[in-house]
């Protein structure tokens, strides 16, 4: 494939998702208040330990005194960081500042109204979206935000993606993309993603995904994918596993059926859980 049809393909693609993450269908799915019972139960605990785990055992503790700085790219409509930062001021995790970034200007204007219903006022000062598409992450961020770029570079603690990195797989620009969450990480930050696992057979189960002429629209990476373009940026890898089997969606029921069975579904089948984790850290100075 040439540079052309790579880049005509790219667009295409890029002007798919943007389609359809602009729809008033998806700020249903991605705000809190309709999002579904699923999505709410894992930001709590599934998702929720994760995050407080590294906020509380792998981000050094100088850096607590001067609060600390989080970044998600592919934000949507903000559930995911609005509750970290409200979770960060109920545990007493002092805060420095919460940036949110979306290729959907949708969704950024979705976020920022939740951020003013959800938050204290205190934290709301702190947390701030704009619009960026990750491979562009630090181009578009400083012009979002009006910063330098010197601002940005080398600053964050934590930088967190749910459910966004494997567009840029689709998109063939994930390395672009990993290469800027290494230089806005400090020394010793961290990365989390969370994604689909391409195991779990629903995800391939759709017939849409199945009749669709462009399979790089639907295509999910593998585990080790997920993992190989931040081992190839520099950074060291903690954990990559399969997790989680509760769907975003679910509603009441289900999620507490799920909640039952995750124990026995891990145990028999930990490899094709719902959601790829990776969680990678940066053991180098900023680079340039």
């Amino acid at each position: 494939m040439n540079t052309t049809t790579t880049n005509d393909t790219r667009s295409q693609l890029h002007g798919g998702f943007l389609q359809e993450y602009s729809s008033p269908d998806s700020i249903r799915k991605y705000t809190k208040e309709t999002a579904g019972t699923g999505i709410s139960y894992l930001l709590e605990h599934d998702y929720g330990k994760i995050y407080l785990d590294i906020l509380q055992n792998y981000i050094p503790k100088s850096r607590l005194a001067h609060g600390i700085r989080l970044l998600e790219f592919g934000c949507g409509g903000g559930m995911n960081l609005l509750h970290l930062a409200s979770t960060m001021e109920r545990r007493g995790i002092p805060l420095d500042c919460a940036y949110g970034t979306d290729f959907s200007e949708t969704l950024i204007t979705a976020a920022s109204r939740e951020a003013g219903k959800y938050l204290s006022p205190s934290q709301n000062k702190k947390v701030h979206f704009c619009v960026a598409r990750n491979e562009n992450l630090i181009s578009d961020l400083t012009t979002g935000l009006g910063l330098e770029k010197e601002a940005v570079v080398g600053s964050f603690d934590l930088i967190v993606g749910v459910n966004t990195i494997r567009y840029c797989h689709r998109l063939m620009n994930e390395n672009e993309c990993v290469a800027a969450i290494f230089n806005l990480l400090r020394d010793k930050g961290i990365c989390v993603v969370i994604d689909m696992n391409d195991k779990f057979p629903a995800f391939r189960s759709r017939l849409h995904d199945r009749l669709t002429k462009d399979k790089k629209a639907y295509y999910l990476p593998t585990l080790d994918e997920y993992a190989r373009p931040f081992s190839s940026a520099g950074f060291e890898i903690l954990k990559k596993e399969n997790f989680c089997w509760i769907p975003h969606s679910a509603g009441r029921g289900l999620t507490a059926v799920l909640k039952t069975l995750t124990p026995v579904l891990s145990a028999v089948l930990p490899n094709h859980a719902m959601r790829s984790l990776v969680i990678a850290r940066k053991n180098q100075p900023s680079r340039s």
